[in-house]
Formats: structure tokens, sequence, C-alpha cells
């Protein structure tokens, strides 16, 4: 289709035009840089899991909810020492009586859920708490305290 016969003559939608034909070109032979389907997994997974973040003076903490989940189905790790990460997986009660009832809808969430948070300096990965209560996980990290201030050297000037 030529857009210059339809009155469409601005660079734009020329521009336009020419990345949709690339891209119907690109169609036919799969391209590499698709993602690959841990990584939509992963992605799909952390977008389904909000959470909250929040600093204190002495610590960070971090606030999901998991209702109806028990502390086996949730991990909570360090990756590369700055990395948190926070995963799971929630299922279904499965029901095997005969005669049980039928979903007619289903709206709560299923399925595994992650969500990773780059930890600041200051955060000390060998003091770290999880506790679940009330279908609410808090992980608390505490901060390393502050360094201290280098004292400047006095060096002693000799006279020759």
């Amino acid at each position: 289709m030529d857009l210059k016969m339809m009155g469409f003559d601005a660079p734009l939608f020329s521009a336009l035009h020419h990345m949709l034909e690339a891209a119907a070109a690109d169609d036919s032979d799969k391209s590499v840089s698709a993602p690959t389907r841990t990584y939509v997994r992963d992605a799909k997974a952390m977008a389904a899991t909000p959470a909250d973040v929040m600093e204190y003076p002495n610590s960070y903490a971090f606030v999901i909810d998991m209702p109806g989940l028990k502390s086996g189905d949730i991990k909570v790790q360090v990756e590369d020492d700055n990395v948190l990460v926070i995963s799971g997986e929630r299922r279904r009660q499965e029901e095997e009586k005969e005669g049980a009832a039928k979903y007619v809808r289903m709206e709560r969430r299923v399925g595994k859920f992650m969500r990773k948070f780059v930890l600041p300096e200051n955060a000390n990965t060998d003091k770290i708490s999880a506790v679940c209560q009330d279908g609410v996980l808090t992980v608390t990290i505490e901060k390393l305290p502050p360094p201290e201030p280098k004292k400047p050297k006095t060096i002693e000037v000799k006279i020759a």
C-alpha cells in the first residue's frame, strides 16, 4: 500500500510505513532477540507481585501481600550479595470429591510469583529477617553503620 496515494505525505508516515514493511519482512524469519519463555514467565511473575519498600533510620522494610500462603510456599534469598529475591508459588486447592462444586469464576491469582530488589550499599545482608503475619510478608534488612570519617594523618616535618 502506498501512503502517498492516500494523501499521507508526511515524513512520519513514511517512516512508519518503512518500519512496518521491515517488521513484516522480519516475521518470516523468527527474530533471534525474541524473549525466552523463562524471561516472559519471570516478567509476568514480577508484574503480578506488588510490594512496598520503606526506609527507616536503621533498616529497610519490604512489605508484600501473601494471602493464604504458608511459610514453606515463600522463599527469601540474597543473590550476588546485593539482590533480594522473594519468590514462591500460590496453588489452587484441589477438590477430589465426586459432586464437588465447580468454579463459576476464578479471579484469585495462582501460579508463581517473584520480586527482585537491588539492595543499597549500606544494607547488611547478614542481618535479614522475614516474618509472614496475617497474609503480609515483611522482610527487614538492617543498615550497616556509617563508616567512621578518616582522621587526617599528621606528618612530622623534619628540618635538615
